[in-house]
């Protein structure tokens, strides 16, 4: 929505209404000032405007809504947020063997050349910031960037309001890329709580085939501090393209994290995402799937590992909406200490989506007795010729199984590592980058506070 309203058409006694109806949250209008104070020019500058009208009219979402019932945003209040560039000459991070030549790198939402690494990459794909695009490439960006359903949603439509740049991947007709790619998103605490608003565009056209790495860290090169990190992810699955995509987000301990997926799938094509969660105070991820033609392939796995008073919200939803559309989701949480894990997923088949095949597991392992979930597994179906299931399973460990690994030698927290890790180690041993699969493992194992150590 647009709202253009003259003043001078307007008498001066409704000059306050008029404020009021543009400007409804005054939080939200300071953040929206911090991110559009850099303007840009032409095609890119309109869209930010388009998204920054919309915002105007819009609210910071409260526990009332129920999609937010279960998070609360009030301590995100209670800050002000600044856009703060830094120095990031220093700073270092897990650089991965396989993608070792084909990385962006962002510090703050801005794009560290010197840290970037794209030499090596076949002809056929494009991997680049948005600046570094040609015109006729950019020209193909504004076809697709900020396109997807969903843009409205007010974090969504604040990242757009604010975009200077962003992470780009185009790979072209039938091109199969074997190296995966890299995109890594950096976040430097300034002198004051700082806010920066990472976007990627992914475009598999029509025969192609990519694997992305997306990572959200602070956790080497910079201290713990306040931060707000809210990122959006737009994925155009092309006819028979094939996209297989790991979103990682571990970052620091005192940072807010939200994050927005949304990924559009042609006829014949295959989406793979794996979401581990690790890092921030509170994380909120929304994962949106469109299905824009038949017998398409969705496959999620997530997997959130949370401790202290941590909380961490996933609210995936999947629309198949067209014929032998095929869909499984497992999403795992493992909740210690006075953590607060939620899912919320959420598959419509309506019923054009005949012969549809969906699954949806949420599995919840609580390591304390504070520890709280909330799970909405969630099927909303009215075609007829379906095969569909859904569940959730909320438990601890078994003190039997922690007996048991005892009599043959092991003590008691090894043996719930061993669980824990054995949880976890389901999602993690399907992502498709060996490097990236031992380092998570390596977290999970070294996460002490998930033990009684």
């Amino acid at each position: 929505m647009n709202i253009q309203v003259s003043p001078s058409a307007i008498p001066n006694s409704n000059a306050v209404s008029l404020t009021s109806m543009l400007d409804r949250d005054d939080y939200l209008t300071g953040l929206l000032n911090q991110v559009t104070a850099n303007k840009t020019e032409g095609w890119l500058q309109e869209l930010r405007q388009s998204a920054a009208n919309w915002v105007r009219h819009s609210i910071i979402p409260t526990t009332r809504e129920e999609e937010w019932r279960f998070t609360d945003l009030s301590s995100l209040r209670k800050l002000q947020f600044n856009v703060e560039t830094v120095n990031y000459a220093s700073l270092e991070f897990d650089i991965l063997p396989e993608a070792a030549n084909s990385r962006l790198v962002f510090v703050n939402g801005v794009y560290a050349p010197e840290l970037s690494a794209v030499s090596d990459l076949p002809s056929g794909i494009v991997v680049s910031n948005l600046a570094g695009l040609s015109a006729v490439e950019q020209e193909g960006v504004r076809q697709y960037l900020a396109q997807a359903e969903g843009a409205q949603e007010v974090f969504t439509a604040l990242n757009t309001a604010g975009i200077t740049d962003a992470a780009v991947v185009w790979v072209k007709k039938n091109v199969v890329v074997e190296t995966p790619i890299h995109l890594v998103f950096i976040s430097v605490v300034g002198e004051t709580a700082t806010i920066s608003q990472p976007r990627c565009l992914v475009v598999a056209e029509s025969g192609s085939q990519v694997t992305l790495v997306e990572e959200y860290t602070n956790r080497r090169g910079a201290e713990d501090g306040v931060y707000l990190t809210n990122a959006v992810t737009e994925v155009w699955v092309g006819d028979n393209a094939q996209v297989s995509h790991t979103r990682v987000e571990w970052e620091g301990a005192e940072a807010f994290h939200i994050g927005k997926t949304a990924i559009a799938q042609a006829r014949d094509s295959r989406y793979t995402c794996h979401a581990i969660t690790l890092g921030a105070k509170l994380s909120r991820h929304n994962l949106e799937i469109l299905q824009t033609g038949e017998q398409t392939q969705t496959t999620l796995n997530g997997l959130t590992i949370i401790s202290g008073k941590q909380l961490s919200d996933t609210h995936s939803a999947i629309a198949l909406n067209y014929p032998h559309g095929t869909s499984d989701q497992l999403h795992k949480c493992i909740v210690g200490d006075r953590a607060h894990a939620v899912f919320n997923g959420k598959v419509f088949v309506p019923k054009r989506a005949q012969l549809t095949n969906a699954a949806q597991l949420n599995r919840n392992l609580l390591l304390s007795s504070k520890a709280r979930v909330d799970t909405k597994p969630q099927l909303e179906i009215t075609a007829d010729n379906v095969k569909c299931a859904h569940g959730a399973t909320v438990s601890q460990l078994e003190d039997d199984e922690i007996f048991y690994l005892q009599s043959r030698g092991i003590d008691e927290n090894d043996a719930r590592k061993l669980l824990i890790n054995a949880f976890a180690a389901e999602v993690i041993n399907q992502i498709p980058v060996p490097s990236l699969r031992e380092i998570l493992l390596n977290t999970v194992n070294n996460l002490k506070s998930l033990t009684n150590e």
